[in-house]
């Protein structure tokens, strides 16, 4: 073991706390038992199993209110690997749950034998017909999927809110739609084919010509019973009569008998079929969609009403004028929506029974959306809105940060809600259809249930399509509880069927909370229809049992989640899995749903129990040493909660008094560590240039192996040389600004040559370059030597030294800039953050006021907003590849870098798969595979061409880029410097 290696028991809650009713019980202790763990490394290789008892806490809970307990959590890299799972099951009597994203509201991503992770491996879009139709693999996102369809002018019918983060195997699968796909935008209607496993392994491809052929050859008892089940349901014409009824409003609840109806061969069939399964039918591998135009003119309004019931009222007529959206919120989701940022302060104090309507119309062009803005203002004319709150304006605009604000709040409805929810609470999201001209009624009797049973109301859904959202919040650890909750279900099912013949799932598929009330809805008949088509299918019922089919009339009761308090920070956490796709560490350890969700399951154990022991042990590594810190998590979460936050203050705790006493000598004496750190830069470069780059990765090695992976950098080749020891001279009198070279550029060399091969100048020695030429001049203090943001000891958890430094260098920008006068320019994004943000909770209170009168300003900002228009362009590179950085995205200062990229290059690429790097100032030098897991995709995707540039702000950042794609990253200013030179010099 390292000498400073730190204890686990750091970790340990230190709440006094009762075994929960639902926590891991001490026989799983030990993880996946033998021989299953055993037999399935045999067959997969022992990095596609995780079996470790943190490995299946993390895995058993899903935004849902359910927590299942796998046996076994498995990686596949491919088909091959999943029929030999499915093999496997078969042969060993074992059931197998799919699970991608993880975001499904309902425990469909739950299983409690063998669950199959089918996102991490599974990623990938390929554009067809220039973007008419998109090949895509199901473990990407909908977000990710648009975002490369948007270049062609397309974009995918189904459109979830939580697409930043659903895939589009789990959006296939449980036929999600969301706010504008209706029965008509839906996966069933706008997939081309798809590509599926079945349970036996047989694999079927639907767009080949030969499918039913082949299929009738590895199949025929299969295909047999398909066309069997077909023949019966078009018999019955009444049936066959309720079929088409039902799907004429949204409905996913149960399986689509309506594929026997409008599929002609067994492969047509199961194409249907495989839509809304959840699981139960195959794995789908591959699908291809016909994609829709993007219509890009949009005019849109938040509009309020006095009551739910007088916004339902109107939606009939915005349907009528063309509207592609309407939707609803009540006043509990506007005044939940308050905590997320942009949104109006003032929508806090709106009246209890405020509602409003989101109305939104889309054109191609200028002529078509003209039209319907007039439409739109006929319809205006004979509303009846109300003005609750002074930000309130009842006005349709065409303005798109408006309009992103407006779907910003809606989008946040379950987490935002659910994060306002009291503490230690489950949350139940239910939704359902009605006739939408019933919707009126329906909200008027939803309500009254709702208040009927004690639960607070928040509604909002697609009012367009007559589908409502709503959610119950209640505490699953008290018996009472869970039985207002089962009383409450009883009587909204019967509302829905009896006084509305609705349907009881419209997107979020049957799940294990709606499958005990399927035969409510449907009938006897047809839900044995559907009983049959499972075992036409499934015989042996090895895929997701329980999750469609159930005939307990109590299931969804089984499996209900405590939710133990944790942390201040990640106590709102809803485990939607909004956060993960941003998560640096998602491929590699843990993500922020996990890491709270481990917690969670700490605050459930007895103190000392061997779970409990288990999760510490690995929760060190798996969730703080790996988090990078960057803290994207809180801008993805709807309700700002910053696990990167959380794992720092763990990192705190883990520290000893010596070492914090270190941490802050170090900080008192910087002056003297910067020049060292610069002087060992400068010898390991020299050694690494005449070959020693192994001894020397060989020796930092050894000492992290003898003291602490998480103290000691392991030396990278990619590594930069030393900076100059002196800044570039600059004079105070007649500056712009005040320039602060961040420490890392102080420390490391910028690179050594440009495109081309010619001379690159550093990073300071352009910014000023640059500034001169525009006509701003900056000045360069000559004492920032020892000074820094205060992120080294921020990101670690050093709170002494974090607060030695951030007084300081407060301190000292306040004097350099005379009290504010000036504005103080940083040359480093991540250093920005910390200035302006991140060490305002550190500052003592004096200086706090000081920090006030500052004004920070990242480089790109100065330069693209006070220098480039000054200046003029003499020659731009032909393409240029950004990374943005985390920094950059906290700070909003993106646009600006593209804008410095577009004056520098005649093409600006930003890779679909940009996210962090995760070096994270050092913390790629102590954990390397963190950025390799990071960087995979975006380097993967970028690498498929050469660049004539690779741009950044953060010389961190390009270090780790460098390392992830063998090109040479730069600061965006040293590139405006070059395209801005005079010709000559």
């Amino acid at each position: 073991m390292p000498l400073l290696e730190p204890e686990p028991e750091a970790l340990r809650p230190g709440t006094a706390r009762e075994p929960a009713p639902d926590r891991v019980t001490d026989r799983s202790a030990t993880g996946t038992p033998e021989p299953l763990r055993a037999e399935l490394t045999a067959l997969l290789g022992a990095d596609k199993v995780l079996w470790k008892i943190s490995d299946l806490v993390r895995y058993a809970s899903d935004a849902s209110p359910y927590r299942f307990l796998p046996r076994v959590v498995l990686v596949p890299e491919d088909i091959d690997d999943i029929s030999a799972i499915l093999s496997y099951a078969h042969g060993k009597g074992r059931e197998v749950v799919f699970r991608a994203a993880g975001t499904s509201l309902n425990g469909q991503a739950q299983g409690e034998d063998i669950l199959v992770d089918v996102r991490r491996h599974w990623t990938g879009i390929e554009v067809l017909d220039d973007g008419a139709r998109a090949r895509i693999r199901p473990g990407t996102t909908v977000l990710r999927a648009n975002t490369t369809l948007a270049r062609y002018g397309r974009l995918l019918g189904p459109d979830p809110a939580s697409a930043i983060a659903c895939t589009v195997g789990g959006v296939v699968a449980n036929n999600a739609s969301g706010m504008t796909a209706g029965t008509t935008r839906n996966s069933y209607r706008t997939l081309a084919s798809l590509t599926f496993v079945l349970p036996s392994g047989t694999v079927v491809d639907t767009a080949d010509p030969a499918a039913d052929e082949e299929l009738v050859r590895a199949e025929p008892k299969l295909c047999a019973g398909l066309l069997a089940l077909k023949a019966e349901i078009e018999a019955d014409e009444e049936l066959t009569a309720r079929i088409r009824a039902k799907y004429a409003i949204k409905n996913t609840n149960g399986y689509r008998l309506d594929a026997f109806l409008d599929g002609a061969t067994p492969v047509q069939i199961l194409r249907g079929l495989m839509v809304g399964s959840e699981g139960t039918f195959g794995f789908i591998s591959e699908t291809v969609f016909d994609t829709l135009p993007l219509d890009r003119r949009v005019t849109s309004a938040l509009l309020f009403f006095p009551s739910l019931t007088a916004a339902a009222a109107a939606v009939p007529r915005f349907n009528e004028a063309g509207a592609i959206a309407v939707e609803v919120m009540d006043g509990n989701t506007l005044r939940a929506s308050v905590s997320v940022k942009g949104v109006p302060a003032d929508w806090a104090a709106l009246p209890r029974e405020t509602a409003a309507l989101l109305v939104e119309f889309r054109a191609p062009d200028e002529a078509g959306q003209e039209a319907f803005e007039e439409a739109a203002a006929e319809v205006m004319r004979g509303l009846d809105l109300v003005v609750p709150a002074a930000s309130v304006t009842n006005a349709f605009t065409r303005d798109a940060g408006t309009i992103a604000g407006y779907w910003k709040a809606r989008k946040a409805f379950v987490t935002a809600v659910g994060g306002s929810r009291p503490s230690g609470t489950t949350l139940i999201t239910e939704d359902f259809a009605v006739p939408p001209d019933r919707l009126a009624d329906a909200c008027e009797a939803l309500l009254e249930l709702q208040s009927r049973h004690g639960f607070d109301a928040a509604v909002a859904g697609h009012a367009a399509h007559g589908n409502l959202h709503f959610l119950l919040a209640f505490d699953a650890a008290l018996p009472a509880d869970v039985e207002r909750y089962d009383a409450f279900m009883q009587e909204f099912c019967a509302l829905v069927v009896d006084r509305f013949d609705g349907s009881l799932k419209a997107e979020h598929a049957t799940g294990r909370n709606i499958a005990p009330f399927l035969e409510r809805e449907w009938g006897e008949r047809a839900t044995e229809l559907m009983w049959r088509t499972k075992q036409v299918i499934d015989p042996e019922g090895v895929l997701a049992p329980r999750i469609v089919l159930d005939r307990d009339p109590r299931a969804h009761l089984r499996g209900l989640k405590t939710i133990p308090k944790v942390e201040a920070v990640a106590d709102p956490c809803i485990e939607c899995g909004f956060c993960e796709p941003t998560c640096p560490s998602e491929d590699l350890t843990t993500t922020p749903r996990q890491r709270i969700v481990l917690r969670r399951e700490m605050m459930r154990q007895a103190d000392g129990s061997p779970v409990e022991a288990g999760l510490l042990d690995a929760y060190g590594y798996d969730a703080v040493d790996t988090c990078a810190g960057d803290s994207t998590c809180k801008l993805a979460c709807p309700v700002g909660i910053d696990t990167g936050a959380m794992m720092k203050g763990f990192r705190h705790r883990r520290h000893t008094p010596r070492e914090e006493r270190i941490a802050a000598l170090t900080a008192k004496n910087f002056r003297v560590v910067e020049a060292s750190a610069r002087l060992a830069v400068a010898a390991g470069d020299a050694i690494g240039k005449r070959g020693g780059d192994r001894l020397l990765a060989s020796v930092t090695r050894l000492a992290r192996r003898a003291v602490r992976p998480d103290l000691v950098p392991e030396w990278l080749p990619q590594l930069p040389g030393s900076a100059a020891r002196e800044l570039p001279r600059t004079t105070r009198v007649g500056a712009s600004a005040v320039y602060y070279p961040a420490c890392v550029n102080r420390i490391f060399a910028g690179p050594e040559a440009g495109p081309g091969g010619t001379p690159a100048l550093s990073l300071a020695e352009a910014v000023v370059a640059v500034s001169e030429r525009a006509g701003k001049p900056v000045w360069i203090p000559g004492d920032v030597a020892g000074t820094c943001c205060a992120t080294i000891w921020h990101s670690k958890g050093y709170d002494a030294g974090n607060r030695v430094m951030a007084d300081r260098i407060v301190e000292a920008a306040w004097g350099w800039t005379a009290g504010g006068t000036l504005p103080l320019v940083v040359d480093a994004s991540s250093c920005t953050l910390g200035i302006a943000e991140e060490v305002v909770p550190y500052l003592s209170e004096d200086t706090r006021e000081l920090h006030r009168e500052l004004t920070v300003v990242d480089s790109l900002v100065w330069a693209a907003g006070e220098l480039l228009p000054e200046l003029t362009v003499f020659e731009r590179a032909g393409s240029a590849v950004l990374h943005p950085t985390c920094s950059m995205e906290h700070l909003g200062d993106v646009e600006q870098l593209r804008v410095l990229a577009e004056a520098c290059a005649e093409e600006v690429t930003v890779p679909d798969g940009a996210g962090c790097c995760a070096f994270a100032g050092d913390r790629g030098m102590l954990h390397k595979e963190l950025t390799d897991a990071a960087t995979a995709k975006e380097a993967a995707e970028l690498n498929s061409r050469d660049y004539d540039a690779y741009l950044s702000a953060n010389r961190m950042c390009e270090i780790g880029m460098e390392r992830a794609t063998g090109h040479p990253y730069r600061s965006a200013l040293i590139e405006l410097e070059r395209a801005t030179r005079p010709p000559g010099r």
